[in-house]
């Protein structure tokens, strides 16, 4: 084919409203490019790029070139002063960076309008900044935090990251609002150079630190609703009521005579999938994943539809749950509860003796299961404890834990990454306070239900794309080439061998090398950080660590919300619709699954955002009452102004500044993930061993500072101690702090920085 031919097809399909950044294996798949044909291909999207017409950006991502010298997004701040644009439409530069001082005063959710500076080359790679022009709009004009009084002057300092800075207020006793109270607040006026921001109260939540009052803050603070509204609720209860499992039947395979069973947590409260299996001839085994069917009561396009939608997905906090559908479904029919019939999707996937898939089909179903297994009491009957369960169901968990080994064994082969990181189980009091943490159940259990939903998800996928449908698919890109540079000079730091190319293979033996090594967590975090997140979108990209070339979420329709738009295309099949052109109306354009996805992927950040907070917030309340106390902890992260470490016991990092650190010229070199100290040797590293103390807590900063005792708590000095000595230099009083490469003396800035 000529490039002639090739270049109008690339523009044409670069100027859609509903193209997305593509890499160029993909973007050739999608243009029906053959194989033989890609060198061409290629070579004409180059020349495209060398003459402006398209932009190759990284990881070989074909967009548009840039419109203009301005773009429009949502700013993110950061505590430090500097922040990120993330543009509205797809740019050569990604996020665009925003020093300290230009931004304007924008927070984080805000849309601005930013102009692009183009600051030059570094590693062969043109480097960008902005600087914020107007505020668009603002995202967010009401936060939580406490109500203060100090000389005369009323004010809230908001809780979290978000906004930096007090809040003035008058007359709070229109709400009875008194010092100490946790508040919501509405501001009128914006911060600007030399005016305060000014608000008015909307809501007093009650006393500061009161558990009940946390839960509320968090959910005002990311604005979860109360409840859902009236024409939601009505549609749910008519489903409820229409509901008879017997009319029913038709066009469904009724499975009430096999053994089937659920295995969730102790605290679980939906339970949306459940297991079976069959020994078929030739030794061959049938697994049957079976998903409630939630498309079967919720309608599309209505009210409840809707819901879902803006939701995107349930909210997990201790003892309280924000579900994306009301509780007469999450909890009533569409929740697989023991003995009880219902209407379910089932995966049928057939495996050999070695975890091979052999055959899959899909068909709606009617099941009921014969037990609700925790996942404690399913380790206990494959550890032998089997007294008070029916020989059915131990035999089940048998071949069940028989045939996840097999497949996890075969995924590993194919190059599944698994990291080895600490995981903890908080622990509350009947108030709602943490008291302590415990280590996470990690028992194979858990391996075989993450198994069997991560195979049930694979086939799913790979029969839509079999029958050509657009879908909304779970990608998880491959790690960004420049993360990678980063993780090579790490393992450099720290003394291991380094691979001449980072693929899974690679991966997954520096993993096997460090299992059971010191330096194990820190090399399993540093490649959880070199990893690009997993996002919802209908894009030919597949599941970098599952090792998955096909990919999409189909087991949990109950929580999230892209399960159900699966759940939808696999009715349709399932009726027969995808045999014909005209039944094909009703799915989704792939504009329309990129505008799901998004919305999907922004709120799933926004629920682990949320959860993550509050955890974090309880933490620190509990350490507010341990100042002074030692623990044990791991660096995980060194920066110009101090050492991150995490705490081992309950997995929340805490910041050791510099002036805790013994006296001593500090070399800094944040790539490497280290710091020396000159004149006394010691080095500290990521992944290294800690003592620390908690030094302060600000828990409506959410920030956690620590200390050291004494320099033992580090480690033992190393033999650089020696060329410092040689110099004759004195270490100064207070510990100097210096970046790696830049010469000591007088900075641009003037003296050398000090950390106090």
């Amino acid at each position: 084919m000529p490039s002639e031919d090739f270049t109008e097809r690339i523009l044409r399909m670069l100027s859609r409203e509903d193209y997305r950044p593509q890499r160029l294996r993909a973007l050739a798949r999608t243009l029906g490019i053959a194989e033989d044909q890609y060198g061409s291909f290629r070579d004409t999207v180059k020349a495209l790029a060398k003459a402006g017409r398209v932009v190759l950006g990284s990881r070989n991502m074909l967009m548009p070139p840039e419109p203009s010298g301005t773009i429009v997004g949502r700013y993110r701040a950061n505590p430090r002063g500097f922040g990120f644009v993330v543009p509205e439409l797809p740019t050569a530069h990604g996020d665009l960076y925003v020093p300290p001082g230009e931004s304007r005063g924008a927070m984080t959710g805000d849309t601005v309008r930013a102009r692009v500076l183009r600051k030059g080359k570094r590693g062969g790679r043109m480097v960008y900044e902005g600087r914020i022009l107007e505020i668009v709009q603002r995202g967010q004009s009401r936060f939580v935090g406490e109500l203060l009084n100090e000389f005369g002057r009323w004010f809230v300092r908001p809780d979290g990251t978000t906004f930096h800075g007090l809040i003035f207020v008058d007359d709070p006793g229109a709400k009875s609002a008194r010092a100490g109270d946790q508040v919501v607040v509405e501001i009128v006026q914006f911060p600007r150079r030399g005016t305060d921001a000014r608000g008015v109260l909307v809501q007093v939540l009650g006393p500061r630190g009161d558990a009940e009052v946390d839960l509320k803050s968090i959910l005002w603070q990311y604005g979860y609703p109360e409840g859902f509204p009236e024409d939601v609720l009505n549609e749910a209860r008519r489903a409820v009521a229409d509901y008879d499992p017997q009319a029913g039947l038709a066009g469904r395979e009724d499975l009430r005579g096999q053994t089937v069973v659920t295995i969730d947590p102790d605290d679980a409260r939906d339970f949306d999938d459940a297991i079976s299996l069959k020994h078929r001839k030739g030794g061959l085994v049938e697994l049957g994943v079976h998903i409630a069917d939630v498309s079967h009561f919720v309608v599309a396009g209505g009210p409840l539809d809707r819901e879902a939608r803006e939701r995107s997905n349930s909210v997990y906090f201790p003892g309280f749950v924000i579900p994306m559908l009301p509780e007469v479904l999450s909890n009533g029919v569409c929740s697989l509860q023991e003995t009880q019939p219902r209407l379910t999707k089932s995966a049928f996937i057939t495996y050999d003796r070695d975890g091979n898939v052999r055959g899959a089909r899909f068909a709606n179903t009617l099941i009921e299961s014969a037990k609700r297994l925790t996942y404690g009491q399913a380790t206990a009957i494959l550890d032998g404890q089997t007294d008070g369960f029916t020989p059915q169901v131990v035999k089940l968990l048998g071949d069940m834990d028989r045939l996840a080994r097999a497949i996890r064994e075969r995924r590993l082969r194919e190059g599944m990454l698994v990291l080895d990181l600490p995981e903890v189980e908080l622990v509350y009091d009947e108030d709602g306070n943490v008291t302590g943490a415990k280590p996470a159940d990690t028992s194979f259990s858990h391996t075989i239900i993450e198994m069997f939903m991560v195979e049930a998800n694979e086939a799913v996928a790979r029969l839509l794309v079999d029958q050509q449908v657009p879908h909304l698919r779970r990608v998880h890109p491959e790690p960004d080439p420049a993360t990678a540079e980063n993780l090579q000079k790490f393992l450099k730091a720290v003394g291991l061998p380094v691979p001449a190319s980072f693929d899974r293979e690679a991966i997954q033996s520096l993993l096997g090398f460090v299992k059971g090594r010191p330096e194990s967590f820190a090399v399993n975090l540093a490649i959880l950080r070199s990893m690009q997140e997993a996002v919802y979108s209908p894009q030919l990209v597949g599941h970098y660590a599952l090792a998955s070339k096909h990919y999409a979420h189909f087991t949990s329709p109950i929580r999230r919300y892209p399960d159900l738009t699966v759940h939808r295309l696999l009715d349709a099949y399932v009726a027969g619709q995808f045999k014909s052109k005209t039944g094909r109306h009703d799915v989704p354009s792939s504009g329309d699954l990129e505008e799901i996805g998004t919305q999907c992927s922004t709120n799933e950040r926004r629920a682990e955002d949320a959860e993550r907070e509050y955890k974090l917030v309880k933490i620190l309340q509990l350490l507010e009452k341990h100042l002074g106390d030692e623990y044990d902890g791991v660096v995980t992260g060194v920066t110009n102004f101090g050492v991150f470490v995490q705490l081992r016991e309950l997995l929340i990092d805490g910041l050791l500044r510099f002036d805790q650190l013994p006296d001593d010229w500090w070399d800094v070199d944040a790539q490497r993930g280290c710091v020396v100290g000159e004149t006394s040797g010691l080095r500290i590293t990521i992944g290294q061993v800690v003592r620390v103390q908690i030094a302060r807590v600000d828990v409506a900063a959410r920030q956690l500072d620590l200390a050291v005792r004494d320099a033992a708590a580090l480690g033992k000095p190393r033999a650089r101690a020696a060329s410092a000595r040689q110099t004759g230099r004195k270490p100064p009083r207070r510990p100097v702090v210096q970046r790696k490469g830049k010469k000591r003396g007088k900075s641009p800035g003037g003296a050398r920085k000090r950390r106090r």
